[in-house]
């Protein structure tokens, strides 16, 4: 008797779990690195996934817990034979002043496969990968979005990332596949890739991570000035001030570095707020309800504008079709245009026509202005077409 031959579903459970990379080296088993090892190893059950810190606690509650396959030193000799014989990707989790020494291992092994980070500034990392690493075309900047008021691995889930954007910074010199690749990784992990320009990253985390960090300091400040021996004021904190000020309570000492590492958007952020803030003061001091209520307006019309929680469509799909012609950079510039759009690319294929034409293929949810999308795309040089598909469809493709 022969076995039943498999049904689509199940061919497409075998397909969703085949991961984007089989073997990973996860370098900073703190807060971001414990988790994103956790969440490859729940989301990819087949690749492994090896864990890289000093702190011999860290390693050991990797391996205790399943989120690596096996945890090591920087000096272990397993790690380099691992990064020389096996590895596809290192994803550098570290506090920025850390990755100048890892490059440096990188190079010294000869590693000639995809490196990324999620490392919160860039100015610095993309210099470094350009004077340290091999191969440095093969670094694609990256920054998970989301973070906890908790530090280290004991703050760690494997949840962290699920709903969240994820910033990748292709250019021109970026390897297609090396993006579409790390894009099915973060997908599968439940995250949405944001694509951002590398000139452009530390100043956009500046405004909408860097600075109210500040701000909801300076509000735990204010509010402890006037709190009495009998801390009254602080049982009043409750809810709003909480939940604004809960990203306060993280690691001083990492987010003096954050702050010093983009002293420069963050100054200027910080300056800027402090003009808007002044402009409340000033309506009040004139005794202007006008202006008070129109500051209050904007502010509130911008937040309700804001997306919900990211739930792709399960039935609304479109395919964008975009030929490459032997022209750098079009990975960069299409994913970058469909994210300042607000379109979220669902999952992304390159098809090669011949060695010097292949064709982009995006698949997107609901979410954003197709319209200016096409619009944008055609005034940058590009040639595209859009067809619905039905999710059943997308589903089944091979």
């Amino acid at each position: 008797m022969t076995d039943a031959p498999a049904t689509p579903e199940a061919a497409d459970t075998d397909t969703a779990r085949r991961p984007a990379f089989d073997a990973i080296a996860v370098v900073g088993l703190g807060l971001i690195g414990a988790s994103l090892s956790a969440a490859i190893t729940e989301a990819f059950p087949d690749a492994f996934v090896m864990g890289v810190d000093v702190d011999a606690r860290a390693r050991e509650l990797a391996e205790q817990r399943g989120w690596a396959a096996r945890a090591v030193a920087p000096d272990d000799p397993a790690l380099a034979a691992f990064v020389r014989e096996r590895c596809e990707l290192v994803v550098i989790a570290t506090p920025v002043a850390c990755v100048d020494d890892y490059f440096r291992l990188l190079a010294d092994w000869g590693y000639q496969g995809i490196v990324t980070d999620t490392i919160s500034t860039k100015a610095h990392v993309l210099d470094a990968a350009a004077e340290l690493l091999p191969v440095p075309r093969n670094y694609v900047p990256g920054h998970p979005m989301t973070g906890s008021e908790q530090n280290g691995i004991d703050g760690a889930r494997a949840d962290l990332f699920k709903g969240t954007n994820w910033i990748l910074c292709p250019d021109a010199d970026t390897v297609p596949e090396h993006f579409q690749r790390l894009h099915e990784l973060i997908t599968g992990m439940e995250a949405r890739v944001v694509s951002l320009r590398r000139e452009e990253h530390d100043r956009a985390v500046a405004i909408v991570s860097h600075v109210p960090h500040m701000v909801a300091s300076s509000l735990v400040e204010l509010a402890s000035r006037h709190a009495d021996d009998t801390q009254s004021l602080m049982r009043l904190a409750a809810g709003g001030f909480k939940d604004t000020t809960r990203v306060a309570a993280g690691s001083p000492k990492l987010w003096c570095g954050i702050a010093f590492d983009n002293a420069a958007a963050l100054r200027d952020g910080l300056v800027e707020m402090q003009g808007i803030i002044g402009s409340f003061v000033s309506a009040l001091e004139a005794g202007d309800r006008a202006a008070f209520t129109d500051l209050l307006a904007q502010a509130a019309d911008a937040r309700r504008a804001l997306p919900a929680a990211w739930v792709p469509s399960t039935d609304n799909l479109l395919e964008v079709r975009v030929p490459m012609v032997n022209r750098a950079g079009v990975v960069a510039e299409v994913t970058t245009i469909a994210s300042s759009v607000g379109c979220n690319i669902q999952s992304i294929e390159i098809d090669h026509v011949s060695e010097g034409n292949a064709v982009l293929s995006l698949i997107l949810t609901d979410e954003g202005d197709v319209g200016a999308l096409s619009l944008q795309l055609i005034k940058a040089g590009f040639s595209v077409s859009f067809s619905p598909i039905m999710v059943k469809e997308y589903a089944h493709v091979d």
